[in-house]
């Protein structure tokens, strides 16, 4: 899969991608990704690619014009043929894992930074999805377009060694993730559950969902309304307080 970002600071992703499983990743050929310098594809010998915002205020905008020419140069004029681009702004939809899953099969995506206050609103003209990381402001895209895509990666085959890691992890099954365990088997008073040391896989297995079902039920009630529960999982939060429309 090819991963296509557009930014002001393309310094900012070195190292980012040259670590870990992504530099792994990169290394067998199973993601590649490019950075643009949006500055590159500037006219004038100052490579601007900011100026004020008309009607006042506070800040400074992206131009439009360097943004459609680096965009139109490196994916295309005709807009069908195109890969999908996506905005990386906090008024985007919020990521999750069924956007990432999706997206990850998808054979390139492409990814917009803003900066500053933000970009010319003519912009989001060759925009086929904006996404955000959370409701908050970072001072770029830089860092939540890193995050979209190794959250993208994950679900690529072959990148993470376990193939059905991805799946199980926390918001992969609409629960938070059980707790996790390895040696030693005892620590500073802190051992290991039993259950985990018995080898009965069926209890073990069961041992996890009630613990991922209490964990959500802890830390993220609001994760229940849209989890696919079994009566059984039912039966299990009921023992430890919650209602059926506690969450729904």
């Amino acid at each position: 899969m090819r991963f296509d970002v557009f930014t002001l600071f393309p310094g900012m992703f070195a190292g980012v991608f040259d670590d870990s499983i992504l530099q792994r990743a990169r290394a067998a050929g199973l993601v590649e990704i490019f950075t643009h310098n949006i500055r590159a594809f500037t006219r004038d010998k100052h490579h601007v690619c900011d100026d004020t915002p008309y009607g006042g205020g506070g800040g400074m905008v992206m131009k439009v014009e360097p943004i459609f020419e680096a965009v139109e140069n490196i994916l295309g004029v005709e807009a069908q043929a195109r890969p999908p681009l996506i905005l990386m702004t906090p008024q985007g939809r919020v990521l999750d894992t069924a956007i990432a899953r999706a997206y990850a099969r998808q054979p390139r995506v492409a990814l917009l930074c803003g900066h500053y206050e933000g970009i010319d609103e003519r912009v989001r003209a060759l925009v086929n999805d904006e996404i955000s990381i959370g409701d908050y402001v970072l001072t770029g895209g830089e860092i939540p377009a890193m995050a979209l895509i190794d959250a993208i990666a994950r679900f690529i085959p072959g990148v993470v060694g376990d193939p059905g890691a991805p799946h199980q992890d926390s918001h992969a099954t609409g629960l938070l993730e059980y707790p996790q365990y390895t040696r030693p088997l005892e620590f500073r008073d802190m051992r290991v559950p039993d259950i985990l040391l018995s080898g009965h896989h069926a209890q073990i297995e069961q041992w996890r969902r009630n613990q991922a079902l209490g964990r959500t039920l802890e830390r993220r009630p609001d994760l229940l309304a849209q989890a696919n529960l079994s009566e059984t999982d039912k039966k299990v939060l009921r023992e430890l307080g919650w209602q059926d429309n506690q969450t729904r």
